[in-house]
């Protein structure tokens, strides 16, 4: 949603039409929306953002690229709570739905079936504009699972966001660094993440990297995840 909010080629703002934005990628490693967290494997993620006034409505599809079969579906209701050229504060909430595959043996037989995860995940993200190319916020994201191992999930990160940094021809990059703590019912763990984008004026097409470097943590997890991906932004 970063890096949709900050290239994605979107209608001209109109007090009486919806405002329509979207992007698909393609990555060589699927990153959640908490990047502790990855699929491990290649796939493919649709956003899409309907937004009017204060109101957005942001559904994101992740899928399994090689397996061509779900990973996640989230259904985002955003609303500007504070919108001043200075500080901003957003807030939202989502239902999720997370699957996987597990196999059941029954009488020698074995067979392949999905289970699904379902959460309901609440945000807070205020934000300070430093300059017109820099800000700087926190975000906190609370996450209650259903039918679940995970029970509760906070994440409380500090971010700062360098957009429109020109690279000459067209081209510029925007870095959203951040510093997050994460508390996933009993365990807990800090960690550096970083995303990078890399886009062209009046181009639908973008490149963007994910990195993810724990710094110490209870949590299961690779101590360093990256990504690369490939954009089409309409």
């Amino acid at each position: 949603f970063l890096i949709i909010s900050g290239s994605a080629i979107a209608q001209p703002a109109d007090t009486t039409k919806a405002a329509v934005s979207g992007a698909v990628s393609v990555t060589n490693n699927g990153i959640s929306l908490v990047p502790t967290f990855n699929l491990g494997k290649p796939a493919a993620v649709f956003d899409l953002s309907v937004s009017k006034k204060r109101f957005s409505f942001e559904p994101q599809f992740a899928f399994s690229f090689q397996e061509a079969k779900p990973w996640y579906f989230i259904f985002w209701l955003r609303y500007k709570v504070i919108e001043t050229p200075k500080f901003k504060l957003r807030a939202g909430f989502h239902p999720g739905f997370v699957f996987s595959t597990s196999n059941l043996t029954n009488n020698s037989v074995t067979s392949e079936y999905f289970t699904t995860a379902r959460y309901f995940v609440g945000e807070l993200a205020p934000s300070y504009a430093v300059s017109n190319k820099a800000s700087i916020g926190l975000y906190y994201l609370q996450s209650h699972g259903f039918n679940s191992d995970l029970k509760v999930l906070h994440f409380v990160g500090l971010n700062a966001s360098f957009q429109n940094i020109g690279l000459g021809s067209g081209y510029a990059l925007k870095a959203i660094p951040q510093l997050y703590y994460l508390k996933m019912d009993e365990k807990q763990g800090t960690y550096l993440t970083s995303t990078v984008i890399l886009t062209r004026k009046n181009f639908p097409l973008a490149i963007s990297s994910v990195v993810n470097q724990k710094i110490k943590s209870e949590i299961p997890s690779k101590d360093f995840v990256w990504n690369i991906s490939l954009l089409y932004l309409f």
